[in-house]
């Protein structure tokens, strides 16, 4: 392949003017030379500001998908096409970066790993947390072994009042969820990735609709609409993993609550734990003494960034994930991985459902 790598989107809503698009026109190794949406005026505008001269405009994935000089697709739309689309376009031979989450079930998310086994296509979501400085320096912490065997673990994801009113955040149908499929798959990506924990055994949750049906309620983007919150308003759960250690995810929209952390976790390990609230900190024992440090990531010394200047979580994801294209690498984030958060996500809505504990079985995990 060539050092310029052709790339399409299909999806050209917020996600993708907010993230994608102004990531990928800043990499030099990039092209974008095909834009597809349902509504083609937004398909046209994106093709007009990002693509290269002679862009396409679609309103059919599937004519997209036709294009063999494509290289690149990605998958911007909502959770319930994730999978489909996917699987369309690994199997038209394109490499697929879909949005997170994976998918809407824990069927279709299966469907995609077999399906980028099956065609040799590389598959990553774009769980960019992973990216962000905090991030970076707490992966290069864990895996040093500085917090020893990190056995406790709570992934954050809280707003006090912050319900996403446009699109289709609030339709269970086509997201398959609210918060917890929206925000919480964010900072369970993060916990198991510093954990390097994807074998999770149990999963007890509780979902809540207690907010949501309030009228004229508070809200950073003003009131929703309680007839079309059809989405739970928070959700909890206790995952218990394999080697005995246990995760607690929370994360709502809306919660009374000023304890407001979102894609962050806390990290409790056998030498020490860190946590990501009010900055990144490291805490532990030296000399009978106990210590806290907290990380000045303004002073550069992670890889990619250099102070306030910079990559930003975006741009980092984004080169990591054309470089895996162009050098045959793996990508940041395994398809395999962001399988188990979506099986964990779904075990938490049927535990809520049915008051009961849910068992991962054997053949879940041996996909990872």
């Amino acid at each position: 392949m060539s050092k310029i790598i052709r790339v399409a989107l299909i999806g050209c809503g917020g996600i993708a003017n907010g993230k994608h698009m102004p990531a990928l026109s800043r990499n030099k190794h990039v092209e974008m030379v095909a834009f597809c949406d349902v509504i083609e005026e937004r398909a046209e505008k994106a093709a007009k500001q990002y693509g290269t001269p002679n862009a396409k405009v679609y309103t059919d994935y599937k004519e997209l998908l036709n294009d063999q000089t494509i290289d690149v697709v990605h998958v911007l739309t909502p959770n319930e096409s994730h999978s489909y689309i996917s699987i369309a376009a690994m199997e038209a031979g394109k490499h697929v970066m879909c949005e997170k989450p994976m998918a809407k079930t824990a069927a279709e998310g299966r469907a995609m790993v077999e399906a980028a086994r099956r065609t040799g296509k590389k598959l990553t979501i774009g769980y960019n947390n992973r990216f962000r400085s905090d991030s970076q320096y707490l992966k290069k912490v864990c895996d040093a072994g500085t917090l020893g065997e990190i056995y406790y673990a709570r992934a954050h994801a809280i707003r006090r009042r912050a319900v996403p009113t446009w699109g289709v955040f609030l339709d269970e149908e086509k997201q398959g969820g609210g918060p917890l499929i929206d925000i919480g798959t964010h900072a369970l990506d993060l916990t198991l990735w510093m954990m390097n924990n994807y074998k999770p055994v149990s999963v007890t949750g509780s979902v809540y609709h207690k907010l949501s049906k309030k009228e004229n309620a508070a809200n950073a983007w003003g009131p929703w609409d309680p007839a079309k919150f059809t989405v739970e308003d928070s959700a909890m759960g206790f995952i218990k993993m394999e080697n005995g250690a246990t995760i607690v995810l929370e994360a709502s929209w809306a919660l009374n609550t000023l304890d407001i952390d979102e894609a962050k976790c806390s990290l409790s390990g056998t030498e020490g734990g860190a946590d990501m609230k009010g900055g990144l900190r490291i805490n532990g024992e030296e000399n009978s003494r106990l210590y806290v440090k907290e990380i000045d990531l303004k002073a550069g010394g992670v890889a990619f960034y250099d102070g306030d200047g910079g990559a930003t979580d975006i741009d980092l994801e984004c080169s990591t994930w054309v470089d895996a294209i162009l050098n045959d690498k793996n990508p940041v984030v395994l398809p395999e991985q962001a399988l188990v958060v979506t099986e964990v996500l779904e075990a938490i809505y049927e535990s809520a459902r049915t008051g009961k504990t849910v068992h991962l079985n054997e053949a879940r995990k041996e996909l990872v």
